[in-house]
């Protein structure tokens, strides 16, 4: 999905990231805490179709606060970063016309999502937290808490393996056998941050106590904690369930630190269910996109005249080409499988502009491919495939090009009349598994 505007709230002199999706009757603050990189996290199906659910029935409001991927740096006036985040939190507000908000407040922006509400009852509506904990550190009276040493052996390694797969693995183990996935939540954790700016971030929270803050929360609040998360533990939720007046505790099954890849609709389920009285499940989201299906040309013989390891490396800087092309069309990548490859597109002189390019940058490895283009309503699964006849009709159409060419559906064709694009017809064409004939046209190539 392409990401929504990025917007910025001032706060003096200093600009705030922030950005906003959705149309509900509802504000909702959506915060994982200080670390934050708006932009990116849109390349990932979880994440964005996570997102995409919240706003069905809320306008999301997300920020990064100050010292954190698209805003300005902290200001060094001797407040602590939670009077900042607080800060931050309340100018974007402002710019966003939002005079009272739900809160969903996940992990490190638990602590911060109760300090909040505590200090501003009349602009909270409602508390969602998840993985969230009042107090990191054991204590006499909090014995949900971890021993200082076991703070300071994970501050050791987040400063040794942050922005790495291994820590990746760690917080989230759902994807472990996910490479991926890893590489991806790897190359994300880079942008948010450094790994000493993320491990000194970290000493500051294990110092922060927040719980002489409960009892002054008014919002009605859910507190949601995964079972078997290493880094956040049942009881620490309880404890916070337990010392805010009605507030509800949910144990969730799972292992992951964030929400995303693992059971993400149940709990989505549970934070519409709470917020709106109702819910409607993990149901299929739909859009109109134009689908892109190419191949290489002969694969087979060229993958045997070069040998196993040199057609891995050619295969790797195609999909390196690829993965470029499409960033500079708007386009998403949905699957590789080997020489083929399955993307979508919000418009279909984008995908076929970039199965142009792809023509003339995989030219100079040798290397021909040919493209088939459909626009038509397609399903956006659960797990960021894309599913639906669009899907399967540009498939048959990919089948149908030539060497070299970009085939699409009269659909597309007829969507496109009065384009700078021209046009060949190649005829009518039963395609496997479609009813009908469908007419088909190739792309005049540009000179």
């Amino acid at each position: 999905m392409t990401a929504p505007e990025t917007r910025y709230a001032k706060v003096g002199d200093d600009r705030v990231a922030y950005q906003m999706l959705g149309e509900g009757p509802r504000d909702l603050i959506f915060t994982t805490g200080w670390w934050a990189s708006l932009d990116l996290e849109w390349e990932d199906p979880a994440i964005a179709r996570f997102l995409r659910r919240l706003a069905s029935f809320s306008r999301v409001i997300r920020f990064s606060a100050r010292g954190s991927g698209l805003s300005d740096s902290r200001p060094q006036d001797g407040r602590d970063a939670l009077a900042h985040w607080t800060e931050d939190l309340l100018a974007v507000m402002h710019a966003a016309g939002s005079s009272t908000t739900a809160i969903v407040g996940i992990t490190d922006g638990g602590p911060m999502a109760l300090q909040f509400a505590a200090a501003h009852p009349e602009r909270t509506s409602a508390l969602v937290l998840l993985n969230a904990t009042a107090r990191w550190v054991f204590a006499e009276d909090y014995p949900a808490g971890y021993p200082p040493e076991a703070l300071a052996g994970f501050s050791g390694f987040a400063r040794k393996h942050f922005g790495t797969e291994r820590f990746a693995r760690t917080q989230n183990p759902s994807v472990a056998q996910d490479e991926r996935a890893l590489r991806w939540q790897a190359k994300l954790a880079r942008a948010i941050g450094s790994p000493k700016a993320v491990a000194e971030s970290f000493a500051i929270q294990a110092e922060r106590d927040v719980r002489p803050a409960l009892s002054a929360v008014e919002a009605p609040t859910l507190v949601m904690t995964r079972r078997d998360c290493a880094w956040a533990s049942v009881p620490q939720g309880r404890y916070i369930a337990e010392h805010v007046a009605g507030a509800r505790f949910e144990e969730l099954p799972g292992t992951d630190y964030l929400p995303y890849w693992e059971t993400p609709d149940l709990i989505l389920d549970h934070v519409e269910q709470f917020l709106t009285g109702s819910r409607r499940g993990g149901e299929s989201d739909r859009a109109l996109a134009a689908v892109l299906f190419t191949d290489i040309v002969d694969s087979t013989q060229r993958a045997a005249a070069l040998g196993d390891a040199a057609w891995r490396t050619l295969l790797d800087r195609h999909e390196e080409i690829l993965r470029e092309q499409l960033g500079l069309f708007r386009g998403r990548l949905v699957d590789t499988a080997g020489d083929g490859v399955f993307a979508i597109f919000d418009r279909p002189d984008r995908a076929i502009e970039c199965a142009q390019a792809l023509h003339t940058a995989l030219a100079s490895l040798q290397l021909s491919i040919r493209a088939g283009i459909h626009f038509g309503d397609v399903e956006l699964r659960s797990d960021g495939q894309v599913g639906g006849m669009t899907v399967h009709i540009g498939a048959r159409v990919q089948a149908l090009a030539k060497a070299g060419e970009v085939l699409v559906s009269r659909t597309v064709h007829d969507i496109l009349v009065g384009s700078h694009l021209r046009f060949v017809g190649r005829g009518a064409h039963e395609l496997k598994g479609v009813p009908g004939r469908w007419e088909v046209c190739a792309v005049s190539m540009p000179p």
